[in-house]
């Protein structure tokens, strides 16, 4: 059974930053990928990074350009979310998920949600001005 775990939300000022963990537990894709979402009340979910397990191809969406990295530690399971240059804009409920297939390590994946299976729980991230 696969699980995953977030961590590290929390409240911050404007300009400050945070990183979110995301452990897995049960989930044997070693060359899957791996992604954060973001959804605020009433809105709808947006992708905001992804990464492909083994080889680190990495995806952003465009407001998150230069602000957050996406990365990996294989050995733990973990995947992390580094966000930097916090704004306002930014306050979401944060999501992992995981796809259910292995590609070629050098295949970039997506920030569409249809395309992951597995869900985390959420952590909030609220940024104040």
């Amino acid at each position: 059974q696969v699980q995953l775990v977030e961590s590290g939300g929390g409240s911050v000022q404007a300009g400050g930053s945070l990183r979110l963990s995301c452990a897995a537990s049960g989930y044997d894709y070693t060359s899957g990928c791996m992604a954060w979402f973001r959804q605020e009340p009433g809105k709808e979910r947006e992708g905001v990074a992804s990464i492909r397990r083994s080889g680190g191809r990495t995806v952003y969406a465009d407001s998150v350009k230069g602000r957050f990295t996406i990365s990996e530690d294989f050995a733990k399971n973990t995947v992390y979310l580094q966000m930097n240059s916090l704004n306002p804009e930014d306050t979401a409920l944060y999501y992992c998920a995981a796809d259910r297939r292995n590609e070629f390590t050098w295949a970039t994946c997506s920030i569409r949600g249809s395309d992951f299976v597995y869900w985390g729980q959420g952590t909030q991230v609220t940024v104040s001005s």
